[in-house]
């Protein structure tokens, strides 16, 4: 192995002060040469020899950051031999250094992949260098633009799959109206810990639900899916209630990775009247009920009084309560919603704006026509005015109305 160490001339931004090359090539008159002429410029190199290919693929290692190889020497047939240089090459730009004066073959080791082709008898000491540090950067330049387009590439089948997994309401009644806003916490993501799913049963049962999966990374986005489609199953395949959380409760013991794991979740039953619903929470906030008064007058507020029960995940066979909803003659709105909505700040201090907060800004959107999507829109922009920032709680708003 030969070294050259001198007082490199400033070199091209984002070189590095030291370049290990790998020479192929048998004469030791070119390895001398090449010794020589880099060492007039200054640049600091460190030079692996090897005679022939064979000996390169023992000698490359994941430092080497150029390779010269001479299209004469042993092993090397040209063009073909370029090819397998190449295809050990890795990251290593190759430069071919060559006493074949052919204008031809210079354009098809290039065409082939080489970063550049010299000929012995024209090159000098800076032409050599600057061809290498070309070569470096060229080659380190090509490497980030790939990891990018496979970031990107990632990144797109990503998104399809997250946006797969969003549910699509199943509600084929015309008289209901559903909105919904999802946003998770974790940048760039588009699932997080919180889900909901609403379904429309047999006989004309409304099933919504909410939950939110305690953490916000893809392993917390996971079981809530997983979450969401085992609910969504139970449903369809007839079960309500406090036996379906049971099962739910079954089902998260199974699939999350460590015992401390919870999910909060609110379930609610409209019945096919359109009147009168039946509640659920294990743990979670509860949704928050517009409806007319005796007098016609809008009431917008969380329901007095609710029967409530442990998160899921929390206690052995925990038992949750049914609560009765009186929804009433007219038109209503329900509001389902995870506490990402509710744990914002309120100014510089430590409040949080809280349920009865949340309840005020609805009644002043609501005062303002706003309702389903442009209601819950509404609500977080005030939100995080509020809160001075973006919130950075995974957040879910469902909605259901009958206008």
């Amino acid at each position: 192995m030969s070294t050259i160490s001198h007082h490199p001339h400033p070199v091209a931004q984002g070189t590095e002060d030291r370049i290990d090359l790998l020479l192929i090539g048998h004469d030791s008159a070119d390895v001398f040469l090449v010794e020589k002429m880099l060492a007039e410029t200054g640049l600091t190199v460190q030079i692996t020899v090897a005679e022939d290919l064979e000996v390169a693929r023992r000698k490359l290692t994941r430092r080497t950051q150029c390779i010269i190889v001479d299209l004469s020497a042993p092993g090397i047939n040209r063009i073909e031999g370029l090819r397998q240089v190449l295809a050990l090459s890795e990251r290593a730009a190759v430069v071919v250094l060559t006493g074949i004066d052919d204008a031809h073959l210079g354009v098809q080791a290039v065409a082939a992949g080489a970063e550049d082709y010299l000929v012995k008898q024209e090159v000098d000491g800076p032409l050599l260098a600057r061809a290498i540090r070309y070569s470096v950067e060229r080659k380190r330049a090509e490497e980030t633009e790939r990891r990018l387009v496979e970031a990107r590439i990632m990144g797109r089948e990503n998104a399809r799959l997250e946006r797969g997994l969003l549910p699509v309401p199943l509600i084929d009644d015309p008289t209901l109206r559903h909105a919904t806003r999802y946003r998770p916490g974790r940048r760039r993501a588009l699932l997080g810990g919180d889900f909901y799913d609403t379904v429309q049963t047999e006989g004309g049962a409304v099933h919504l639900m909410i939950g939110d999966v305690c953490g916000h990374g893809p392993d917390e986005a996971a079981l809530g899916v997983q979450l969401r489609m085992a609910w969504r199953t139970l449903v369809l395949a007839g079960h309500s209630g406090e036996q379906l959380l049971g099962t739910l409760d079954t089902v998260l013991g199974h699939e999350r990775r460590s015992e401390e794991i919870f999910t909060t979740l609110c379930m609610v039953t409209i019945a096919p009247s359109r009147r009168t619903a039946r509640m659920h929470l294990a743990g979670h906030p509860a949704p928050l009920l517009f409806r007319a008064d005796d007098k016609g007058e809008l009431e917008v507020g969380a329901l007095p009084e609710y029967a409530h029960g442990p998160a899921l995940g929390l206690v052995p066979g925990a038992e949750w309560p049914t609560t009765e909803i009186d929804l009433g003659e007219s038109s209503w709105s329900l509001m389902l919603y995870t506490d990402g909505l509710i744990e914002g700040r309120v100014g510089d201090g430590a409040h949080r704006l809280g349920t009865e907060g949340l309840v005020e800004l609805a009644a002043q959107a609501r005062a303002r026509g706003a309702t389903g999507r442009g209601l819950i829109d509404e609500l977080v922009t005030r939100v995080e005015e509020l809160n001075g920032d973006a919130l950075t709680d995974d957040l879910a708003v469902l909605v259901l109305s009958r206008p």
